[in-house]
């Protein structure tokens, strides 16, 4: 996942570079699904995130070598567009549920 702050600066570079670095994601081998989403707001006032951009692999072999492939490399280059401290990367596994429904309550 990679996790942008508000841009505290111009919204219009911050849009433009967020989209080149999307364009060089979709070019990384080997990814099964990406979610991109945009922060609406938080119950608690100003939302720690804009943008958040989920990519999933298979498997952890499959999201290293992604990322060490030419286009992973370019993509991770093209972070450094942005201000330090200005986005978090982490890596998580997904557990998920398929089947049944939470119940509704009469």
């Amino acid at each position: 996942m990679v996790l942008f702050k508000p841009p505290s600066g111009d919204i219009e570079q911050f849009e433009n570079a967020y989209n080149d670095f999307l364009a060089l994601i979709e070019r990384m081998p080997a990814i099964e699904r990406r979610q991109v989403v945009h922060v609406a707001g938080s119950p608690t006032g100003v939302a720690a995130y804009a943008r958040i951009l989920e990519i999933y692999f298979k498997t952890r072999p499959q999201l290293e070598l992604s990322l060490m492939s030419p286009p992973g490399q370019e993509a991770g280059k093209e972070l450094n567009r942005f201000a330090p401290g200005s986005f978090d990367v982490m890596f998580a596994e997904v557990y998920e549920e398929t089947g049944g429904s939470t119940g509704q309550q009469a």
